[in-house]
């Protein structure tokens, strides 16, 4: 599956949208869009911006000034296309984040691979963030319809109990940076969505 999830990213990026409604029900971009409630103050970094769906709303956002990285070049390429002159987007590595300290009040990322509880991730998003500045992660999602719940243990998207076997994990992990982390289960109509919440 980490092979097909590389494949969709990179070589067919153009499938991403498709394959991302097919296996949500239609309901991948309302989950994404979750994470907007938590943002705090107004510059906003978002990790991994994908066909740029999330950046597509946050650069409208009155107030807000959002800039995003993605290390896939086709998915900066749809994210552009999606986002016109208005975007303000970089190429780059999660754990090499091109941006001065203390420079953002939110990051967020949604659905990142595991790359986001990577020691050299956490210490760059601990380091662009300013004072109790704060991270936003969409880990996990679990569907209420039994079919999509289904298909998403099978992909490794929402394994079995993963709510209890990652949580103290996920605490652990992101707090050996000095975060304050807590995780959220956020409820919507269609789903259960698992979101770290972690502040400098």
């Amino acid at each position: 599956m980490q092979f097909f999830f590389k494949l969709l990213y990179h070589s067919f990026a153009f499938a991403y949208d498709l394959v991302a409604a097919i296996v949500s029900g239609g309901k991948w971009q309302e989950w994404v869009m979750s994470v907007v409630p938590w943002i705090k103050g107004n510059h906003v970094l978002e990790i991994g911006h994908g066909p740029g769906h999330l950046q597509h709303v946050l650069c409208r956002t009155p107030g807000l000034v959002s800039v995003a990285i993605d290390e896939s070049a086709s998915m900066g390429r749809l994210a552009s296309r999606r986002l016109g002159s208005s975007h303000r987007l970089a190429r780059a590595l999660a754990q090499k984040i091109p941006f001065a300290s203390d420079t953002f009040d939110t990051l967020i990322s949604t659905f990142p691979s595991e790359y986001i509880f990577d020691a050299q991730t956490l210490f760059e998003a601990y380091r662009v963030l300013r004072h109790r500045g704060r991270l936003i992660v969409l880990l996990a999602v679990f569907p209420r319809n039994p079919l999509l719940g289904w298909l998403f243990k099978v992909t490794g998207q929402s394994p079995p109990g993963a709510y209890k076997s990652i949580k103290s994990k996920v605490i652990e992990t992101v707090s050996s940076v000095n975060f304050k982390t807590e995780v959220e289960l956020l409820e919507v109509k269609s789903s259960i969505l698992f979101v770290v919440i972690a502040e400098k």
